[in-house]
């Protein structure tokens, strides 16, 4: 992204930030892991700065594939960056970068996801939204 100039990179991290703050303020805040350490860290960072919320708030919420495009467009705003730079000037930097950020942003997160946070999660027993979209065969 710092190859487009520091404003495109701004927005850039900008974007992540208000997605990171949505995150921590609608959803961690009914959390069973508020004000605790969860997989990711966020139920403690959500309590440094919201109120509590209400566990069967997190539990009844329906999550589509339409709610997690902002999340999603984290990683796809700099792969299609990333191609857009390839086509304009070749360069390997950019080309191995993508193809790291594919690779984390696929098999890394699934695995992080399926072996280490969400198969230990103690939302998982109340009701998790995420957990009833990626695993609708339960």
């Amino acid at each position: 992204m710092s190859r487009l100039g520091w404003t495109v990179s701004l927005f850039y991290l900008l974007y992540i930030l208000f997605i990171e703050l949505r995150l921590i303020k609608v959803h961690c805040v009914d959390c069973y892991y508020y004000g605790k350490i969860c997989g990711f860290g966020k139920g403690k960072l959500s309590s440094w700065f919201f109120k509590k919320g209400n566990i069967f708030r997190f539990c009844n919420h329906e999550l589509t594939w339409k709610d997690i495009v902002p999340d999603l467009l984290i990683n796809l705003i700099p792969f299609v960056t990333s191609i857009v730079l390839i086509i304009i000037s070749f360069e390997i930097k950019i080309l191995i970068a993508s193809l790291l950020l594919i690779i984390l942003s696929t098999m890394g997160n699934g695995f992080v996801r399926k072996n280490l946070a969400c198969k230990y999660c103690k939302q998982k027993e109340y009701g998790c939204p995420a957990d009833k979209l990626f695993n609708k065969e339960k």
